[in-house]
């Protein structure tokens, strides 16, 4: 007897969270064929009932499904011919599984790009919360994980805001390049029937039209195209986790998480590992390779449709689940969040951040940029040596090192450093309230388009 080997074919298993788009496009479809007297309008009346009911029967788990008919298609038609008859095989008239499942993959793709906009919009709007909750606090900015500058944690913040605010905009050209109906082109080379894709098009909610029937059923940018803006928010939510662990340390004390969002060590009792950031940040490396898989199955196929194809889901559902998951957690996660406000500006205060500051006083008071520079940059090896900090100094230290300072370079502090930075973009507290306005003002315009 030979072997079995059908388990290597089949994917209605993991393909059944089409099955919705399945059965809308296919009542869009059989509704055109009535319209175009391809079939009656009483055929057509029985298709869409048998259709609802497999529908119903699929929602409520009581469909079986048949892993010999191989995918969700073959088992929905089956199942429509065994409730309604000889009728139920005029379906697939006019049309072929390849523009079948391309169809699928479109709706479900417009509706996550919906779903990834709008938990986006969740998130952003937490981090706008949190930034004016925090208004007040004044922190160290960082280059290569050295302290820089004295900022506010609101423009640290706002920071990822407009990463976000990035990511929806890739959301929503994702949804563009979806949104173009494909059924029509049959299995490559178009279809002889009198077909109306306009009506279609219609009825399915979709913008346009697919223009060339062998590019149509050989397409999977769209996807692609999902996946690539989904590990472009995985990589944001990453770097915002990797911050949180290193706020978070006992080393920083900066921060501390919600205690529902760390979990306890199984030997050392005085530890709360900070694991959902640190999942956040594993999670990304694997939506990276479920990308990285899809380009590689695409590779060098030929055209038109090819199997290969088939394995383009997996991965793809893979990306969109750990997305919506991490997305959701991380929205409460960044809102579970307190600050502590004295070690952020004691990491501000002992510290050297604010040497710039004092540059610029010295280019002020005519000194060039770069003797001034070299100035403060003998100051800052005076100031270690002697372990101290500019805030130590007396006025006669700084004239040892130029006879421009005078008593206002006490005026310098790092509430003062923060609001001299007052450029468009800048970390003053005036710009960092512009900042916040602008983002209300551009989320209330991103609500518009998605409605």
């Amino acid at each position: 007897m030979s072997k079995d080997y059908s388990k290597y074919t089949i994917s209605y298993n993991y393909e059944q969270r089409l099955a919705k788009y399945d059965i809308e496009g296919s009542i869009a479809h059989s509704k055109m064929l009535s319209k175009q007297n391809i079939i009656t309008e009483t055929e057509f009346a029985i298709i869409q009932k048998g259709l609802l009911t497999v529908l119903s029967e699929i929602d409520n788990q009581q469909f079986i499904w048949k892993p010999e008919l191989e995918d969700i298609h073959m088992n929905i038609e089956f199942r429509l011919t065994e409730l309604i008859g000889e009728v139920g095989s005029k379906l697939h008239t006019a049309r072929s599984r390849n523009d079948q499942i391309s169809l699928d993959m479109r709706m479900y793709i417009k509706d996550l790009n919906i779903l990834a906009i709008n938990k986006l919009i969740l998130l952003i709007n937490k981090l706008v919360e949190v930034s004016e909750e925090n208004s007040d606090i004044i922190m160290p900015g960082y280059t290569h994980l050295q302290r820089a500058q004295p900022i506010l944690l609101s423009h640290h913040l706002l920071a990822y805001a407009e990463m976000f605010l990035r990511d929806i905009d890739r959301y929503l050209d994702s949804y563009k390049r979806a949104d173009v109906m494909p059924l029509g082109s049959g299995a490559l080379a178009g279809l002889p029937y009198d077909l109306d894709r306009e009506f279609v098009a219609k009825e399915l909610g979709f913008s346009s039209l697919s223009n060339n029937s062998i590019d149509t059923v050989s397409d999977r940018d769209f996807i692609l195209d999902y996946s690539y803006a989904s590990s472009t928010t995985m990589m944001h939510i990453s770097r915002f986790s990797e911050e949180i662990i290193i706020w978070s340390s006992e080393e920083f004390g900066f921060t501390n998480l919600g205690k529902q969002f760390t979990t306890w060590s199984s030997i050392m009792p005085q530890k709360r590992n900070p694991d959902f950031a640190e999942l956040a940040r594993g999670k990304t490396g694997r939506v990276y390779g479920d990308l990285f898989r899809l380009f590689t199955i695409l590779k060098g196929l030929p055209l038109a449709y090819n199997r290969d194809m088939q394995e383009d889901k997996e991965g793809f559902f893979d990306i969109a689940d750990t997305l919506n998951l991490t997305l959701e957690i991380f929205s409460d996660m960044i809102g579970s969040l307190t600050f502590n406000k004295s070690k952020m500006l004691k990491a501000v205060e002992n510290s050297y951040v604010l040497a710039t500051d004092i540059a610029d006083y010295l280019v002020s008071k005519s000194v060039p940029f770069r003797q001034a520079h070299k100035i403060v940059s003998e100051m800052t090896d005076f100031c270690i040596k002697e372990k101290k900090y500019f805030s130590e100094l007396e006025l006669k230290d700084y004239k040892s090192f130029s006879e421009k300072f005078d008593k206002d370079i006490f005026d310098i502090t790092p509430l003062h450093s923060v609001n001299k930075r007052d450029t468009y973009g800048g970390t003053s507290e005036n710009q960092i309230k512009n900042n916040i306005a602008n983002i209300k003002s551009r989320i209330k315009l991103i609500e518009k388009q998605i409605i």
